[in-house]
């Protein structure tokens, strides 16, 4: 068993995987390797990143899970290594992920924030 670094509601971080809950309709869980991960990227909550879409996608290029985004402080894009698409999820602790990802997962991209 994975040693879980964070977990929330809506996501769970674990040395090896990134598992963001109710991903998939009716509600299903995507889990994602760290090594799968080309970038994360970090956004200030604004219109342009998605901070009042509830679910789904406005670009057909990033997917949001329904996670109350318009109450977070953060928003993270993951980009996959040959995808062309990403995922966009937040976090209910976002300070705590940003330090576990600089820590696991070196590819985080802050310059949206």
């Amino acid at each position: 068993m994975e040693n879980v670094l964070y977990s929330d509601k809506l996501i769970e971080i674990s040395e090896r995987t990134i598992l963001i809950r109710k991903y998939f309709y009716p509600f299903g869980p995507k889990r994602v390797n760290l090594t799968d991960i080309e970038t994360i990227t970090v956004y200030k909550p604004s219109l342009a990143s998605g901070k009042f879409r509830y679910w789904g996608t406005g670009n057909f290029r990033t997917w949001y899970p329904p996670d109350n985004r318009a109450k977070r402080d953060k928003i993270f894009v993951m980009k996959l290594k040959k995808k062309w698409w990403r995922i966009g999820f937040t976090v209910e602790d976002s300070e705590k992920v940003l330090n576990i990802l600089n820590s696991n997962c070196p590819l985080i991209d802050k310059s949206g924030t």
